[in-house]
């Protein structure tokens, strides 16, 4: 096999591992509802929502899990490239 279809596999596989995915639900949301808060909190407070509010609140803490989610999915990959280069040797 070649190694870009190996990388490619090991991505995929990455994205079925649930610790990858429990890892984006736990930092990644946290983070991003946290994120939603500072910086649309005040307009929540004073009641001055709007679409555009409410769409910036709900794509924060996406933005956050996807984030973390790539982070933790490429982070699977590399270690998981590291232990098979150690067992070659």
């Amino acid at each position: 096999m070649k190694p870009s279809t190996d990388k490619r596999a090991l991505w995929a596989k990455a994205f079925r591992e649930r610790t990858v995915w429990l890892r984006a639900c736990k930092l990644g949301l946290s983070v991003g509802c946290l994120q939603a808060a500072v910086n649309q909190g005040d307009f929540w407070l004073r009641h001055a929502v709007d679409g555009a509010v409410v769409a910036k609140t709900i794509v924060s803490p996406l933005i956050g899990f996807t984030l973390v989610l790539f982070s933790a999915a490429g982070t699977w990959v590399q270690k998981t490239l590291e232990q098979n280069t150690y067992e070659n040797i």
